[in-house]
C-alpha cells in the first residue's frame, strides 16, 4: 500500500507522536531525565523534526500537557484555551467543572504525567514560571471570567477577591490529590462547591 501522500497528515501524526512520547517519558523517568533525543527516539522521528516546532524540551512538555487536557473534559484547569460553562446557574456550572477536574485527576492517563510535572515544579523556579504563564494562568483567567459573570448576576458577592476565591475552591482538591489523603469523587467535588458558595454568596 502506498504511503500517505498528504504531508500535512503525516506532519500531524508526527506531532501527536512527539507529544505522546513526551508525556510517557515524563511519567516514566521524570522531567529532569527527559531529553529531546529520548523524545525523538520514542516518537520515531528525528531531532530536527522536534526543533522545527519547539525550541526545547520544556516547550515540548508543556504542549504535551496542554494537548492532554484539551483532549479531556476541558474542566480541570491544566490546559489552555478553556472556556467554562455558563448556563446562568453558577452552582450547576461549578459542579460540572469540579466533577470534570476530579475525574481528570483520578484518571491514571492524566494523573501520572501531571504528578511528575508537579514534582519538578516544586524544585525548578523556571519551570514553575512557565507553568504559571502557559498552563495555570490562562485557565485561571477563564475561571475568573465565569466568577465575574456570577457576580454580575448577583450570585456571588460583588467584593469577592477572585484570586483568593479560586484558591478556596481548588486548594482542598489539590491537597487531597497531592497527598493522596482521600478519594476524588463527584460527591467530594459537589461538597467543595456547596461550601464555596455558602461562603461567597451575597449576604
Amino acid at each position: 500500500m502506498p504511503k500517505d501522500p498528504d504531508p500535512a497528515r503525516r506532519s500531524e501524526r508526527s506531532r501527536q507522536a512527539i507529544l505522546e512520547a513526551a508525556r510517557e517519558l515524563v511519567s516514566e523517568v521524570g522531567y529532569a531525565k527527559v531529553s529531546i533525543e529520548a523524545i525523538a527516539a520514542r516518537a520515531g522521528v528525528g531531532k530536527q523534526t522536534i526543533y522545527r516546532w519547539w525550541r526545547g524540551k520544556g516547550a515540548v512538555v508543556f504542549d504535551a500537557f496542554l494537548a492532554l487536557s484539551e483532549a479531556g473534559e476541558g474542566g480541570a484547569g491544566e490546559g489552555g484555551g478553556v472556556t467554562l460553562p455558563d448556563t446562568g446557574d453558577i452552582e450547576a456550572d461549578l459542579k460540572t467543572v469540579m466533577r470534570a477536574t476530579v475525574a481528570e485527576f483520578a484518571d491514571p492517563a492524566f494523573e501520572a504525567p501531571i504528578r511528575a510535572l508537579n514534582m519538578e515544579i516544586v524544585s525548578d523556579p523556571e519551570l514553575a514560571a512557565q507553568y504559571r504563564e502557559r498552563l495555570a494562568g490562562p485557565v485561571d483567567e477563564a475561571k475568573k471570567a465565569r466568577l465575574r459573570s456570577a457576580q454580575r448576576a448577583g450570585q456571588l458577592a460583588a467584593d469577592v477577591d477572585l484570586d483568593l476565591a479560586l484558591e478556596l475552591l481548588y486548594a482542598p482538591l489539590y491537597q487531597r490529590w497531592l497527598q493522596r489523603s482521600g478519594p476524588l469523587t463527584p460527591a467530594y467535588a459537589d461538597a467543595l462547591v456547596d461550601l464555596f458558595l455558602k461562603a461567597l454568596r451575597p449576604s
